[in-house]
């Protein structure tokens, strides 16, 4: 399993501040762990159906067999022996894929009912908040969980939103009902952070900077530096530990200890950025720095510099037709993701960035691969299903565990009624580490949460 270092340096984090040279030089590792635990599974043969296994392979007449929560193995009916006591689902006729991964989501940070008091997405206090954590604002009782598990959502990425350069950071979570952000955490999923570039943060801080997109680059610039000095004094303090000197234990600054873990490698950059010309820009900045970018959201201009983000081996998320809601988005084709796909090494993730759209997802990627057709890229089903399923796991960080369907993997999946790039495909089941999580013909697996109830009427109040 991969270590998550909050801080800095590859010595496993402990307790800062204290001078007891027992223990280890650096913060602790993982303040708010993940409790996540699966929901009660049968080990299941599915059988008859179509399968699209996320790794750009299609099945027909498959079997999908899953074990303890994981997939035990998939492929044609004649490779596969039929184990007992497995229960058995007869999918003759529809399709199987993963469960989709929306990279860039704002559920529970912006619930539903909307409402001022649990707008929690963006603390548009600074133009420097790494220091904050998405999770610390997400509502697990958001009913925009249930809806995107009814869309086939299995996992999803969530963000703060993009008023500042950067923004905090980010935290992977299943679609599971809990009671706690953490009953939702994805294991060991590594934390990522959340920065923007362009109109954004110059219109938030036109009145106190910064307000020009020099001005954008200028506070990137300074943090990294002050990130560096700050993880160059956490090193030499680990020495100085490691040597038997011990000392006093430098003063923690959460968002330079975020973007120390950035530089460490242990942090994933995710970067609101529209245009080309910005995108080359910042991978020149991560260049100067030595941190690596993951994926550019929105990247409405991507198909401009597709062969830079290869290069660079770095994703596009993007939406199928979404644009010119402002001068930014306006450069827009709507042949983008499949020109980025269509580029040699090239990875594109179709995202949302809306609790109605990941309701939707699979629409969204067969626009994008109608779109592809139109200019003569004919992507065939098995490989467009990656734009939702394999590459936003890829660049969640989270590809050994799920995103496609393999032997050992979560057993995270969808069984559509038809073809899911068609208008009218809908989710019959859904799955969640083997379990049942949303059934369309059993109410009693349709999750319902707390707004949906309604409240009933109390003499007391």
């Amino acid at each position: 399993m991969r270590l998550l270092l909050l801080g800095v340096g590859a010595v496993a984090l402990a307790a800062c501040g204290s001078e007891d040279e027992t223990k280890s030089a650096y913060p602790d590792k993982d303040p708010f762990p993940s409790t996540y635990q699966p929901y009660p599974s049968e080990n299941l043969i599915i059988v008859g159906a179509t399968i699209l296994t996320g790794t750009g392979e299609k099945i027909e007449n498959g079997v999908v067999t899953v074990m303890n929560g994981e997939i035990a193995s998939v492929g044609p009916a004649a490779n596969i022996r039929e184990p007992k006591g497995f229960t058995k689902i007869d999918a003759t006729g529809k399709i199987i894929t993963p469960g989709i991964i929306d990279l860039h989501s704002h559920l529970g940070v912006y619930p539903s009912p909307s409402n001022r008091s649990t707008s929690d997405g963006n603390e548009a206090t600074s133009p420097n908040t790494a220091g904050v954590w998405a999770e610390h604002s997400i509502y697990p009782q958001d009913p925009g969980f249930g809806r995107a598990l009814a869309g086939g959502v299995t996992s999803l990425h969530v963000m703060p939103g993009s008023a500042n350069l950067f923004g905090g950071r980010t935290v992977t979570l299943k679609n599971v009902p809990s009671r706690t952000v953490q009953g939702m955490k994805f294991p060991d999923a590594p934390y990522g952070i959340k920065m923007a570039c362009g109109e954004n943060p110059k219109r938030v801080y036109a009145s106190r900077g910064p307000a020009t997109r020099m001005g954008n680059f200028k506070g990137y610039r300074e943090a990294w530096i002050g990130a560096k000095a700050y993880k160059q004094e956490w090193d030499g303090y680990a020495r100085k530990v490691a040597d038997g000197e011990g000392g006093k234990a430098p003063s923690r600054d959460l968002s330079k200890e975020t973007l120390a873990g950035v530089l460490d490698g242990d942090i994933i950059v995710h970067m609101h950025c529209y245009r080309g010309d910005e995108m080359v820009n910042v991978l020149d900045m991560a260049e100067e720095f030595g941190y690596k970018v993951g994926t550019f959201h929105h990247a409405i201009e991507a198909y401009k510099v597709a062969d830079y983000l290869a290069e660079n081996e770095v994703c596009a998320a993007v939406w199928a037709d979404w644009w010119g809601f402002k001068f930014e988005a306006y450069d827009s084709v709507r042949a983008n993701a499949a020109l980025v796909a269509n580029q040699p090494g090239g990875c594109v993730v179709i995202h949302s960035d809306d609790g109605v759209g990941i309701q939707r997802l699979n629409q969204e990627a067969a626009k994008a691969m109608a779109d592809g057709r139109k200019i003569g890229i004919d992507f065939k089903p098995e490989e467009v299903i990656t734009w939702i399923t394999a590459n936003p796991a890829k660049a969640a960080g989270i590809i050994d565990e799920t995103g496609t369907l393999e032997a050992g993997k979560d057993a995270d999946f969808v069984i559509w009624d038809t073809d899911p790039f068609s208008v009218y495909a809908r989710p019959e089941q859904v799955y969640v580490d083997g379990a049942l999580m949303f059934d369309r013909e059993d109410t009693a697996n349709q999750p319902v949460f707390d707004f949906e109830l309604g409240q009933a009427g109390r003499e007391d109040v």
